[in-house]
């Protein structure tokens, strides 16, 4: 069956991070909803390669009419968690056990949201410490499948990190 999926992100996201989860969602046949402040924006990717035009505004959206959250790594989920809005709206996944897909930085997000303690996850190496002190039993490793939480440390582990974030999509 088909899952709605929200994708929150703002500019200087990790271009690959976001273009291949998204594109290997899609063509799964899930449909993958961009959300920013605004809505009708476009925001661009740290390595300038690509511009995506967000779908909603956070205002615009309820976490209860997901099926799933998809956080793309880079300098946008350290952005978006300066802003309350994003760190409800995420905390929204955790709290149902409903899939969640962060990579590289993504964990910020929900670091913010108090949502990891006593997960086991990975990211990016700069987060590591950050991620230990939020509690978490922190992984070197590609990809880390915690309940309903996939993370992944980069773009390199993007294979891993698709392979397993569908599989949750199929369950």
């Amino acid at each position: 069956m088909a899952k709605r999926i929200a994708c929150v992100m703002t500019n200087l996201f990790e271009d690959s991070e976001y273009t291949e989860p998204a594109n290997a969602f899609r063509e799964a046949g899930h449909s993958v909803e961009t959300i920013e402040k605004e809505s009708g924006v476009v925001v661009t990717g740290k390595q300038g390669k690509t511009e995506v035009a967000i779908d909603y505004s956070i205002d615009e959206v309820k976490a209860e009419d997901y099926d799933a959250l998809f956080i793309p790594g880079g300098f946008s989920p350290d952005i978006l968690r300066a802003d309350e809005r994003f760190v409800q709206f995420s905390k929204h996944f955790m709290d149902e056990n409903k899939p969640v897909f962060a990579i590289c930085h993504g964990p910020q997000l929900l670091i913010t949201a108090k949502a990891l303690e006593g997960r086991t996850v990975t990211g990016y190496k700069s987060i590591a410490v950050d991620l230990e002190y939020a509690g978490v039993n922190y992984k070197d490793e590609e990809v880390v499948v915690c309940h309903n939480l996939v993370t992944s440390r980069q773009p390199d582990d993007l294979p891993a990190f698709n392979r397993e974030s569908l599989k949750q999509l199929s369950d």
